[in-house]
């Protein structure tokens, strides 16, 4: 059985590899980014109906001025971000397990979402709400990843386009022999960024961590 290696930042990429291991995956984490707060201010909260989360790290960095946001209630993608959300004194609507194209398409039409997300982010298809993006944090590519060689032979999750494109850089970079090298990627769009020369790229049937880890452990030889 193959490893499967796990390039999202901390604190996501060890609960990644928790999840792997009740799989009966044997994980390793090889982070390509860490994530940090950037500066925001907090709107007026008569402009909005409700918060749309669809990462933890808004609100693990968004920092004191999350509590002027506090009586909106969240629309949030995965268990993970709403039980941060909860953890934080905010009251969740919903919880969409399939991305956000999902949430959106469950909850009510016309909501005036302020969305809190990251400087880089991934755009719904399409939203019947009115979607204000406002980043309160970002994820910085780290200049130098050791030991990025134990990519060779294995299976390597990607979470995001941003992360399939560094991965593929980093590795040429490098001289890594990604010929033998399985690509599992959380969405089409993550699959075409990691590009080519790996023995194989597969996307996730949805865009969830469940999907991908079925995905990977697929690819690493297990039974999902």
């Amino acid at each position: 059985m193959r490893r499967l290696v796990i390039v999202r930042p901390e604190p996501g990429a060890s609960a990644t590899a928790a999840a792997a291991a009740k799989l009966g995956l044997d994980p390793v984490v090889l982070p390509l980014f860490a994530v940090g707060p950037v500066a925001w201010q907090a709107p007026d909260v008569r402009g909005f109906d409700a918060l749309l989360l669809t990462s933890a790290n808004a609100i693990r960095h968004g920092g004191g001025a999350l509590a002027k946001l506090r009586g909106l209630p969240v629309y949030a993608v995965g268990e993970a971000t709403a039980a941060q959300a909860r953890e934080a004194g905010f009251a969740v609507a919903a919880t969409g397990a399939g991305g956000i194209d999902s949430l959106l398409e469950r909850i009510e039409p016309g909501l005036r979402l302020l969305h809190l997300c990251g400087e880089h982010r991934r755009h719904p298809a399409s939203a019947p709400q009115a979607i204000t993006p406002l980043p309160v944090y970002r994820s910085n590519a780290l200049a130098e990843v050791a030991r990025l060689d134990r990519i060779a032979g294995e299976v390597v999750a990607i979470h995001s386009p941003r992360a399939g494109a560094r991965l593929a850089e980093l590795a040429a970079a490098q001289g890594i022999d990604i010929s033998g090298t399985a690509i599992a990627a959380i969405s089409a769009e993550a699959a075409r960024a990691a590009g080519r020369g790996w023995q194989s790229v597969a996307a996730a049937d949805e865009p969830s961590e469940s999907c991908l880890l079925a995905l990977a452990a697929r690819l690493c030889n297990k039974s999902s």
